[in-house]
């Protein structure tokens, strides 16, 4: 009987172990699901930290314009008689570009000529007859006073006819022609463009704070969004003497060879200026940078602590430096080979797991260029 009862005793006691475990088990199941659902694993972008040669400059901006360049008119009206240029050619100096009617002028030119030369030969004749004593000196004088002053006309009438021709003042490229034979032209009105595109100048300003930092003959590079790959090198020629008391920037100008006539006058340009010496960062996205009033931090991607599978997050104070399009120099708090976080930082904090996910890039581009929506 005894021991019926003993075997009873150790039967309940198994059932009761059995039932003791089970809801352990399953307590720790639904700990581990809470847990789970209280801190999910975070899906973040990475990137590798690398360093990359920064080089300290000043940017500007500016337009292109020819050493030569001006918009030719006349400084007479008239009616155009003749064209003789086509637009956009290349023209020599002096090469005659537009005429307008002078006929009348022409006439009175030959015919203010001819009474010089009446003069002329007047003067002439009364030298002679003063050798005989025919005449008196005051005729003579008065003979020369003639003379001289009939050229004078001439002169003048000479200046006149040819006011009514233009001519190219300096080799270069015309643009497109403004009048038509025919048309009555007033005193001033444009006719043409012509521009020497052999050199180019930039005049562009910068802060008084780098009146230090810039010489003259000094490099520089020059971009324009008509050629986005392609950098036009020049040097500074000139610096203003002095710093404009309104603005406190200081002009510049740069000049750059064009014998490719790929560059215009007009043209929109960003100058690059560099300075002092080139150093070594660490290049980041910006996009990676935590910015806060107390600091500035990233978020890097590390590995769990023991017992832990998979990555956590470790947030790190940096010291960032110059920026440059989308990256950012960190001087300070992140080495390289680091794995940092690039997006995501905002539902991260130390120890949160994470889950990778890097199939949209991030924008890193140290130049980008706008996109035309």
């Amino acid at each position: 009987m005894l021991k019926r009862m003993m075997i009873m005793l150790g039967m309940v006691g198994v059932v009761f172990g059995g039932l003791a475990w089970f809801v352990n088990f399953r307590a720790g199941l639904i700990r581990n699901a809470l847990a789970a659902l209280a801190d999910p694993p975070q899906t973040v972008s990475t990137t590798t930290a690398t360093t990359s040669e920064w080089q300290p400059k000043l940017t500007a901006v500016g337009s292109f314009r020819a050493v030569n360049g001006a918009d030719l008119a006349l400084q007479l009206a008239g009616i155009v008689d003749k064209i003789h240029f086509e637009s956009g050619k290349d023209v020599e100096a002096g090469e005659v570009l537009l005429d307008l009617h002078k006929e009348d002028d022409v006439a009175k030119l030959q015919s203010l000529q001819a009474t010089a030369d009446g003069f002329g030969v007047t003067l002439k004749r009364d030298q002679g007859q003063l050798k005989i004593n025919a005449v008196s000196q005051a005729t003579v004088d008065s003979d020369l006073v003639n003379q001289r002053n009939a050229l004078a006309l001439v002169a003048q009438q000479q200046a006149l006819v040819e006011q009514k021709t233009l001519k190219a003042p300096f080799s270069g490229r015309l643009g497109v022609r403004q009048v038509d034979v025919g048309q009555y032209l007033s005193a001033g009105t444009t006719i043409v463009t012509l521009q020497a595109l052999d050199r180019l100048y930039v005049d562009f300003t910068l802060p008084q704070q780098a009146v230090d930092q810039v010489k003259v003959g000094q490099e520089v590079n020059a971009r324009v969004d008509s050629y986005p790959n392609q950098t036009f090198k020049g040097q500074v020629q000139a610096i203003n003497s002095k710093v404009d008391q309104t603005s406190r920037n200081l002009e510049v100008r740069a000049i750059f060879d064009n014998a490719a006539r790929k560059l215009l006058p007009g043209m929109y340009v960003l100058i690059d200026l560099a300075v002092g010496k080139a150093s070594r960062y660490v290049t980041l996205p910006q996009t990676a940078i935590v910015y806060n009033p107390y600091g500035n931090s990233v978020y890097l991607a590390v590995k769990g602590d023991a017992g832990k599978d998979g990555l956590v997050a470790r947030q790190s104070v940096v010291q960032t430096g110059l920026t440059r399009g989308d990256q950012v120099a960190v001087i300070s708090g992140v080495e390289q080979g680091a794995t940092v976080i690039t997006t995501g930082q905002m539902k991260l904090r130390n120890g949160t797991t994470l889950k990778v996910d890097n199939t949209i890039p991030v924008a890193n581009d140290a130049n980008p260029k706008p996109v035309d929506q």
